[in-house]
């Protein structure tokens, strides 16, 4: 099963597009802190997502940098060729089907 939960920050405000076939796609980058024990430390992983349709148009109005979400959805990964060097590359990142806004009122009206 291929399913993720993030808790974290949103490192940028949602961006939103609309497609001639009706769809629309948002995507922002989360920031979500762990443990590390290596370290010592708490590290930031960072992370892309794309949300879709009725979740996509719902983040192009509520999800700004810095507010604390959850993000459930799964795992994606894309591989190509880059034309330019030949070499292969290949990226991973979250396509989410919920969100949800935490923190209070007054932080999102902070934000």
């Amino acid at each position: 099963m291929n399913t993720v939960v993030l808790v974290g920050r949103v490192g940028r405000d949602a961006e939103v597009r609309y497609f001639e076939s009706g769809k629309v796609k948002a995507n922002f980058s989360l920031a979500v802190n762990r443990w590390d024990s290596k370290t010592k430390g708490e590290v930031t992983d960072w992370f892309n997502i794309d949300v879709w349709d009725k979740q996509a148009e719902f983040a192009g109005e509520y999800i700004k940098k810095g507010m604390q979400i959850v993000v459930e959805g799964r795992i994606n990964q894309d591989k190509w060729t880059d034309k330019a060097t030949g070499a292969d590359k290949e990226r991973f990142m979250i396509i989410g089907n919920n969100i949800r806004l935490l923190g209070s009122k007054r932080d999102a009206e902070v934000l």
